[in-house]
């Protein structure tokens, strides 16, 4: 399985947001746009 730059881009941004939500205590607003971005990555990687 072989993957593109984009695909590798997009994975490394969720993982970066999950650790996010792990480490930190965001703000309601913030904590919401994390999980909507997410949601987002996980459709488009079809992670779901």
């Amino acid at each position: 399985m072989t993957i593109d730059c984009q695909e590798y881009r997009k994975t490394m941004e969720l993982l970066a947001l999950r650790l996010r939500l792990q480490n930190e205590t965001p703000n309601p607003e913030e904590l919401e746009e994390i999980q909507e971005k997410i949601r987002i990555l996980e459709k488009e990687l079809k992670v779901d």
